[in-house]
């Protein structure tokens, strides 16, 4: 959902579909081998020409199609540009509308729904505790364990790694000193065009419960009040010390997997979703 300016000022930008005459937000299908918030960002630029940061993810919305259930997943979408739609055969029309002009103006009361959800939510910033991508086997390695790199199949799941931090606007990056958690952020620093801060008390060896939750309560604090997205990437014995200064109940993370915090100016979670990078096609929300 595309939202620009703030309090009294703030606007939606809803598309107009000629085939079905109506007023909507913009959405869209997921194309092969793409993550939901892949898909948001890119529908929300082809449907409007409005290029946005994804926040805090919101209510879905279900309904019947045929035998089966449609399920739309929805994120508040900060703009970052927004240009003269060119019309197509699916939308002819995009607009700036103020948020009480697109109450009357949307055509489905569940997406007005929605909207009044997103209206309701502070400015959040993401902070993303990461698990690296599968490394090689510990019994099939003999060096030290902090060297252990990425397996053949960890390196097939870093495109996916960036389907996550793409779309959220991540900047700053946040390591193990472990090999395999800088490999698994490594090709996004090199397309991002930013580096990889690494901290070694957030790895397997020196990581204690008390120094990793001091470090990641900081960082939410700094991360809220700067509006930095932020990931943090580490290893699945450590995660549970890195969300309890977050108040998330921990819970099995696959490879390659991630719980998103986003985070009010003060550091707080206002919304928490996960996403498992290579099975789950919609985030559950808390």
């Amino acid at each position: 959902m595309p939202l620009r300016g703030s309090d009294s000022t703030r606007e939606v930008r809803l598309v107009h579909r000629p085939v079905y005459d109506d007023w909507c937000l913009p959405k869209g299908k997921v194309e092969a081998a793409e993550l939901l918030p892949s898909t948001a960002a890119r529908e929300v630029y082809e449907e409007s020409s409005t290029r946005v940061r994804l926040g805090a993810p919101l209510t879905p919305i279900r309904y019947p199609v045929g035998q089966s259930m449609k399920i739309v997943s929805w994120w508040v979408g900060t703009t970052l540009s927004s240009h003269k739609h060119t019309p197509t055969s699916e939308v002819d029309r995009a607009k700036w509308m103020s948020l009480e002009q697109a109450m009357e103006t949307l055509s489905y009361s569940d997406e007005r729904a929605v909207l009044l959800e997103a209206a309701s939510l502070p400015d959040t910033t993401p902070l993303i505790i990461l698990r690296h991508a599968q490394a090689k086997r510990r019994d099939s390695w003999q060096e030290d364990d902090a060297l252990r790199p990425l397996s053949n199949q960890g390196k097939k799941q870093l495109p996916f790694i960036a389907q996550i931090l793409k779309p959220f606007g991540v900047t700053n990056l946040v390591s193990s000193t472990s090999t395999r958690c800088i490999q698994t952020l490594k090709p996004y620093a090199k397309a991002a065009e930013t580096q990889i801060t690494t901290l070694g008390a957030l790895s397997e060896e020196e990581a204690s419960e008390r120094e990793v939750g001091g470090y990641i309560e900081r960082l939410a604090k700094a991360v809220g009040a700067a509006g930095t997205p932020t990931v943090v990437c580490g290893h699945a014995p450590v995660i549970p010390a890195m969300l309890a200064p977050l108040q998330i109940l921990p819970r099995f993370l696959a490879t390659a997997s991630c719980v998103i915090a986003h985070l009010d100016a003060t550091g707080m979670p206002v919304r928490t979703e996960w996403h498992d990078t290579l099975r789950v096609k919609t985030p559950s929300t808390q």
